[in-house]
């Protein structure tokens, strides 16, 4: 089947076999996620469906990372619920657009390298976290309509069904990759509701699906300082959330299927579909990473699968709502369990005793930001920041100084480790001023200046020797350190000792 050129990305072939099926059970997953995030914004169902089908199809054509799904997610819906409960649904609909720009502007600005930045434990909370999230947003389809838990035959049949769907999903791949899993679980599932005639729920008991096309609709606001003061703090969480969710899953997906997208490329896509989600009255959304991993996991490579999944759903809204309606709950909810037990990193419960204790504690504080507040841009901050001041510490911690005095009597003071601000404090006890001789030489060659709270350090040490009489040289600095050094000429004075044999590596290497 791998024998057609793909039209929609030149670097690769395609099954269109597989891609068409996968983006077909894409398609029936994205229908209950996209009502329930809608109504969890407190927006109508058609304003989570119409967004997932913009947000998908966009993406998928422009998007930086084929085979990747995008479209309504609980991560924008948890942000935008205020807003819309304040100020109505147009005011959603502008902010959507915003987000969009803020969003292609940080594509254009090439700040998706940024991504770099997140350590691998605050990954793996984040996709921990995303998992557990995924699991306990499924047991509310074990509760009545009512809120009260399932009991007695309806409970049985319900994790019947679920259970079945899970077998299938799990078995069926070690017999035959022929057809994706997950679609044939549906439709067996469905089958035999249909054929049985099992009283069980089904899309149709959440919501209508019933609509047409997406209507253009330009949102009707004010255009006033006023409304850019209310909605631009909304898009910015929006954008950022937005981002942050769909370069993390991209990161995901590049390792699931050993290749490399471009994330600036998918920041200009994400915007981009973010401003026509907008203006064809959707919520927006960004990158899903459960429902990538049902597309992934189905063998799905290329843009096609995205491109059939946004279509189908189009289909299913404007002429198979009452055939899709039937569809019973419990198919999809075994569908997400399975997702999300596939999400959960189950290797970095092994690594528990081999990563370091600062590791461990920034993976299991952002998975339990990641859980208990929804909110993923700040578990992904917090990560980062924990994990960066855990690693300015330790580097503070492995300054030292070597000292020896030479036959003419210069101390020799020899660095190694990084001078920045978090070890300026032991960079100045390392040094004895008062019984020093009165030539002092301070070697950088296993050292670095790194900022200006370094620079200020080594003012300060030339100072203390310049008030105590004695001269005091800095050598074997490299390029950055001079360059540092020099422009901060107007702030401190110091003293380098030129070595014009000298060279240090990093300046050779471009």
């Amino acid at each position: 089947m791998k024998k057609y050129l793909n039209l929609f990305d030149f670097s690769q072939e395609v099954n269109y076999k597989t891609e068409v099926l996968s983006g077909i059970t894409v398609a029936l997953a994205l229908v209950p996620e996209a009502i329930a995030f809608a109504l969890i914004a407190g927006l109508s169902p058609l304003t989570g469906l119409y967004a997932a089908f913009v947000m998908g199809l966009v993406t998928s054509i422009l998007g930086g990372r084929p085979g990747m799904i995008s479209g309504a997610t609980g991560a924008v819906a948890v942000v935008i619920v205020t807003l819309a409960q304040q100020y109505g649904v147009e005011y959603v609909f502008a902010t959507v657009v915003l987000a969009g720009l803020l969003q292609m502007a940080a594509g254009f600005l090439r700040l998706g390298k940024l991504m770099r930045l997140v350590p691998h434990p605050v990954i793996f909370g984040f996709v921990n976290g995303l998992a557990i999230i995924i699991f306990l947003s499924q047991l509310d389809q074990f509760k009545t309509l009512d809120g009260d838990w399932l009991s007695g035959n309806a409970l049985y049949i319900f994790m019947g069904l679920v259970l079945l769907t899970m077998l299938v999903i799990w078995g069926l791949p070690k017999l035959s990759k022929v057809v994706p899993s997950s679609l044939v679980a549906i439709l067996l599932v469905f089958g035999i509701v249909m054929a049985l005639n099992i009283d069980t729920r089904s899309i149709g008991d959440i919501a209508s699906i019933k609509g047409g096309f997406p209507p253009f609709h330009i949102p009707e606001i004010p255009l006033t300082l006023e409304t850019l003061q209310i909605i631009f703090p909304f898009a910015a969480i929006v954008a950022g959330v937005g981002l942050i969710e769909s370069l993390l899953t991209l990161n995901i997906v590049d390792e699931i299927t050993e290749t490399r997208g471009r994330g600036n490329k998918e920041a200009v896509a994400q915007g981009t579909a973010n401003i026509l989600s907008g203006f064809f009255s959707g919520m927006g959304g960004c990158a899903m990473i459960g429902q990538s991993l049902i597309n992934t996991s189905n063998g799905a490579r290329a843009r096609l699968s995205g491109i059939v999944a946004a279509v189908m759903l189009l289909v299913f809204i404007m002429f198979g709502a009452n055939l899709i309606e039937k569809v019973p709950m419990a198919a999809l909810t075994g569908l997400m369990i399975m997702v999300a037990l596939g999400t959960f990193e189950w290797a970095s419960l092994r690594t528990f005793r081999r990563m370091p204790k600062s590791d461990v504690l920034v993976m299991i504080l952002v998975t339990l930001v990641t859980v208990f507040l929804h909110n993923l841009a700040l578990a992904v901050l917090v990560g980062v920041i924990i994990s960066a001041l855990v690693f300015a510490w330790d580097n503070a911690k492995r300054i030292r100084a070597r000292k020896h005095i030479d036959q003419d009597g210069v101390k020799h003071y020899e660095i190694y480790g990084p001078l920045f601000f978090g070890s300026v404090t032991m960079f100045n006890e390392k040094f004895d001023v008062l019984n020093d001789p009165d030539e002092v030489v301070i070697d950088f060659r296993e050292s670095r200046v790194v900022d200006m709270s370094a620079i200020e350090a080594l003012n300060k040490i030339t100072e203390r020797y310049q008030k105590a009489g004695k001269k005091v040289h800095l050598k074997h600095l490299s390029r950055d350190c001079k360059r540092l050094l020099k422009n901060a000429d107007d702030i401190i004075e110091v003293n380098v000792l030129e070595d014009p044999t000298y060279k240090v590596v990093a300046d050779r290497v471009q």
